[in-house]
């Protein structure tokens, strides 16, 4: 893509040029997620499960990002992206853009941590690379254990192609007849009902003199191809070839014509577990012409979805690799630490005695004290959000829980809690995004088990995805002091991420437990309006997209505006996953050109381009990939040393202000804020984690002049957490 010329400050704040492209800006994105792999102080299998997340997520971009643009293509759509690409010029601008970076993930795999992982131990062999003993052994194993799964299928010459399933790996041979003579074609699918990695028995390990051996073993396609000839018996294997298709995974799901949403969604789940359209063929850089075009022609495909890959195919299953139980080449382990004000809560120790827990507090009698800011991972998910729900459950005083849950684990503790409540008599609502990409599925199932359990399950709002993470609880109380009247008080969780205690482990996220009156009226209205039919817009705290979460915002900026104006000092930072949304854009631009500073911390994508002379001289952009997935959302005004601060589920893109539900919530009280505050400091001092946004688009990793001047944002934040315990 060539280089754009410099960016004139006169220029509309609209203008192309003062936008970077969403789609190429996430490829860099998965670029730094690489460079951590790369990053020699990474632990050894820390750079097999980045390379695998890398792998991983450029799978996910093209089912989704990559398909969207091919259909406004076939659509001929020609409207350009702010940064004024069309969607052709996007997939060219993609294709180009990822070739070397991909070069450079398979050069690293196959030449430096294959290497590095034999000097530990750790052998992934070729093929060729085998002894006649491990050879005969693997013979054995594939007769025995591979070949009854395998289903060789004929492709081309006037046969029906057959369908090849998204994301498999398959090999594609020529084979010749050895009585007519004529070739053909033939493809055999790689089962993923299969480990990926065989492993070899330890008589038969790789041996190395001087070295230990943890783990020998090699890809499963190889022992196939080198078994081929069983599969065709009277046939000679001319070559083989791997290649790997990804397919287009979005649902089509018209939802005002639905009469039966979740039928619809599983119907249309079906559809893409067969796989829709080819949009990418990964091939086997020694693929022969000839099986290359006709791969490309029963696929539908062009030279430009095409990718040669030398080496490995399908390294996202690294992953399985990186999961050996090796804890010398991980990250040190963390344990998530309970945070200070609910240490002394009532059944955090499921073995403590009824005596000793008499003397501990329920949840409530916390909250009703204060609020409680809750920051995973550091602090634990189990002894606070799935506290406050499981003993909501259970407490005879409460009479009802609202939730809504977007991605929440297979095995969720707090899903049970729910079917516990209503089991308990409890009034239980609780809305379930069956919309939410890739997770479905699993939603689908636990919207089945809640109904069944009696829970009120609503499926989202039409037309929009609820993506927001609150809950609800309503409590009868009676007052301590006389006259001991009865009163209903609401207790609230309002978060950055999802219901989840899988992702709770290794996503930054933020939470707030309080019981402020405005807040539990505000998300009676928010629940109301969607399990019902309240149409409520207008909240006393929240911030609640899509009715006035982008207005408030934009109005918060523009204070800052009017404060520099007057001579004041005027200063945002913000923290997102995504700044993608132009008119957000826009006012930040002339938030800076009023001498506003402003700090941002976007994880992935940023479209804003900084440092622009005349236009965005006061903005900087940094991204922090760490070892924790940064994941909360929070924003900073000064307005004149009267700060606010927000924390909630929204980050500053098109579908999240305008096409989804969203709750956005101030932190009223001071210690919090400060806390807050002193949050995003510390990770603007980051000098570990931390790449800085160019105003040419570059990302540069910001660097310490010593181990001793290091600061990683991550682990000071794990030292907070210890620290807060040992006080204790």
């Amino acid at each position: 893509m060539p280089k754009r010329k410099k960016v004139a400050p006169e220029l509309p704040l609209n203008h192309p040029q003062l936008y970077f492209n969403q789609e190429l800006s996430w490829l860099d994105f998965n670029a730094r997620v690489l460079q951590n792999a790369i990053d020699p102080r990474t632990p050894l299998l820390e750079r097999l499960r980045l390379v695998a997340t890398f792998s991983s997520n450029l799978d996910e971009f093209f089912m989704v990002r990559v398909a969207a643009l091919k259909q406004q293509v076939e659509a001929q759509v020609s409207q350009p992206s702010p940064d004024g690409l069309t969607p052709a010029e996007q997939l060219t601008a993609i294709a180009q853009r990822l070739q070397p970076v991909l070069e450079q993930r398979q050069q690293y795999f196959e030449q430096s941590l294959r290497s590095q992982l034999a000097a530990k131990g750790i052998y992934l062999l070729h093929y060729a690379d085998l002894t006649p003993e491990q050879q005969l052994y693997l013979q054995g194993h594939f007769e025995k254990q591979i070949l009854p799964v395998l289903t060789p299928l004929v492709i081309g010459q006037n046969n029906p192609f057959p369908h090849i399933s998204n994301l498999s790996l398959n090999l594609a041979a020529t084979v010749k007849h050895l009585e007519t003579g004529v070739k053909q074609i033939v493809g055999v699918k790689v089962p993923n009902v299969l480990s990926r990695f065989i492993a070899l028995p330890q008589p038969l390990a790789y041996r190395r003199k001087g070295r230990t051996t943890i783990w020998t073993g090699l890809p499963l396609e190889q022992v196939i191809a080198h078994n081929l000839a069983t599969l065709f018996p009277g046939m000679k294997v001319l070559d083989h070839s791997l290649f790997r298709v990804t397919r287009n995974t979005d649902l089509e799901v018209v939802e005002e014509e639905a009469d039966d949403l979740l039928l619809a969604i599983e119907q249309e789940l079906r559809k893409r577990n067969r796989g829709g359209v080819a949009v990418r063929l990964e091939v086997q850089a020694s693929m022969p012409r000839q099986m290359r075009r006709t791969l490309m022609q029963e696929l539908e495909l062009s030279d430009s979805d095409v990718y040669d890959l030398e080496g490995l195919m399908g390294l996202s299953d690294l992953m399985t690799l990186a999961a050996l139980p090796l804890p010398r080449f991980k990250d040190p382990h963390w344990v998530p630490i309970t945070p200070a004000p609910l240490q002394k809560v009532r059944g955090l120790n499921a073995e403590e005695s009824l005596a000793k827990s008499n003397h501990r507090e329920d949840i409530f009698a916390v909250i009703r004290r204060q609020d409680v800011l809750l920051h995973h991972p550091y602090h634990s998910f189990s002894t606070s959000v799935q506290l406050f729900v499981a003993q909501a459950a259970t407490d005879p005083d409460v009479l009802a829980i609202k939730m809504t849950l977007y991605r929440t684990a297979g095995d969720s503790s707090i899903v049970t809690s729910l079917i516990t409540a209503a089991e308990n008599g409890k009034q239980v609502a609780v809305l379930i995004e069956i919309k939410a990409r890739f997770d479905e599925e699993n939603n689908i199932q636990w919207a089945r088990k809640l109904e069944s359990a009696g829970v009120h399950v609503v499926y989202g709002v039409v037309g929009l995805k609820t993506h927001t993470k609150v809950t609800l609880v309503v409590r009868r109380e009676v007052s301590s002091t006389p006259p001991h009247e009865t009163r209903i008080r609401r207790y609230v969780h309002i978060g950055t991420g999802n219901y989840n205690h899988r992702t709770a482990r290794s996503y930054t996220d933020l939470g707030l437990l309080s019981c402020r009156e405005s807040l539990g009226a505000d998300l009676s209205n928010l629940f109301n309006s969607l399990t019902g039919y309240s149409h409520q817009q207008i909240y006393r705290k929240l911030l609640v997209a899509p009715f006035d979460l982008r207005d408030r915002l934009l109005k918060l900026i523009q204070r800052e505006i009017d404060h520099s104006k007057r001579g004041r000092h005027g200063r945002i930072v913000a923290k997102m996953n995504a700044l993608v949304d132009p008119q957000m854009i826009q006012t930040l631009y002339q938030a800076s050109q009023a001498g506003v500073k402003i700090d941002l911390i976007v994880r992935g994508t940023c479209c804003l381009r900084p440092g622009v002379p005349g236009i965005s001289d006061n903005i900087r952009v940094i991204s922090i990939i760490g070892r924790f997935h940064e994941h909360s959302r929070i924003c900073y005004f000064h307005n004149h040393g009267e700060e606010e601060i927000y924390i909630g589920s929204a980050d500053w893109m098109p579908r999240n202000l305008d096409r989804r539900v969203e709750v956005v919530v101030p932190i009223e009280d001071p210690v919090l804020a400060k806390e807050l505050a002193a949050m995003l400091g510390i990770m603007l001092a980051d000098n570990r984690r931390v790449w800085e946004l160019q105003a040419d688009g570059q990302y540069i990793r910001r660097k310490s002049r010593s181990l001793a001047t290091e600061q990683d944002s991550q682990a000071i934040f794990m030292g907070m957490a210890v620290q807060s315990l040992e006080l204790k």
